[in-house]
């Protein structure tokens, strides 16, 4: 799949994408259990999109690198398309043969993972 392709409310996405910059990473606290997140920005040949990275995967992300989205989802924030992992995607870092982990579902914020996935 293309970021051109992807529509915000659309899941099962699966791209392979480069990492064009990050922001700083925010903290925040939810449920009583404190998190962080960043937006990157990311692209490939057909367009670019912001990716939403949670907790231990900003770490894991740097600038140049390619990175692999395997079922994640496209919300819509303030009118904008965004990748996530949701409850169920997963980052791998190409080119270093591990895979990242998926978000535990407790860690992310409900309102960022879809609905009845």
């Amino acid at each position: 799949m293309k970021i051109s392709e992807v529509q915000p409310g659309q899941g099962d996405i699966e791209v392979e994408v480069e990492v064009v910059s990050l922001d700083e990473p925010r903290s925040f606290e939810k449920f009583g259990k404190q998190g962080r997140v960043c937006n990157a920005n990311v692209k490939d040949d057909s367009g670019e999109i912001k990716l939403t990275l949670w907790n231990d995967d900003i770490d894991k992300v740097k600038p140049g690198m390619k990175i692999k989205l395997t079922n994640g989802y496209c919300n819509e924030f303030r009118g904008e398309a965004q990748l996530t992992t949701g409850k169920f995607g997963k980052l791998e870092i190409e080119g270093e043969g591990g895979d990242a982990p998926a978000n535990d579902a407790a860690d992310a914020p409900a309102e960022d993972a879809p609905d009845g996935e």
